[in-house]
């Protein structure tokens, strides 16, 4: 066997044994009650979403959140964007499924952002369905930390 397909060989074995070293996440059923719990922060943060206070918004992400590239203060500048952009926003979001994976609260939502342009009418900015998010406990209080990427 020459070196080349020989060296491809080992490159193919080493990168499928790697890939099947990793422990697979086990999601096990949340504690009863994190559901509600969840859902009424996800209320109080679409409360202020819609009331357009973007500090109101920002409490309820945690200082290190870091999910899709985004950081806490990359949100601040899409939330002061979207403000500055509509004259009014609309949110409806609903938690769909709670569960810890890892130790962490995983919730899935599904919603929809709607705004109302100048001379425009309304349009929709942003709708989803069982998207991800990761939640942690911090003092009394949740608070989202992403995905952490």
């Amino acid at each position: 066997m020459s070196r080349l397909p020989a060296a491809l060989l080992v490159l193919v074995l080493w990168t499928s044994a790697s890939g099947t070293a990793t422990t697979p996440r086990v999601a096990t059923p949340a504690q009863p009650g994190t559901a509600e719990q969840l859902g009424a922060v996800v209320e109080q943060a679409r409360l202020r979403f819609v009331a357009r206070d973007a500090a109101g918004v920002l409490a309820h992400l945690a200082d290190n959140y870091r999910s899709g590239g985004l950081t806490k203060p990359d949100v601040r500048q899409q939330l002061l964007a979207l403000y500055s952009l509509y004259d009014e926003l609309r949110a409806r979001v609903q938690v769909n499924h709670v569960e810890l994976v890892d130790g962490a609260v995983w919730f899935y939502t599904t919603g929809e952002v709607t705004g109302r342009l100048p001379l425009v009418g309304w349009v929709t900015v942003l709708s989803w369905q069982r998207e991800p998010e990761v939640a942690r406990r911090q003092g009394e209080v949740w608070r989202l930390v992403g995905f952490q990427d």
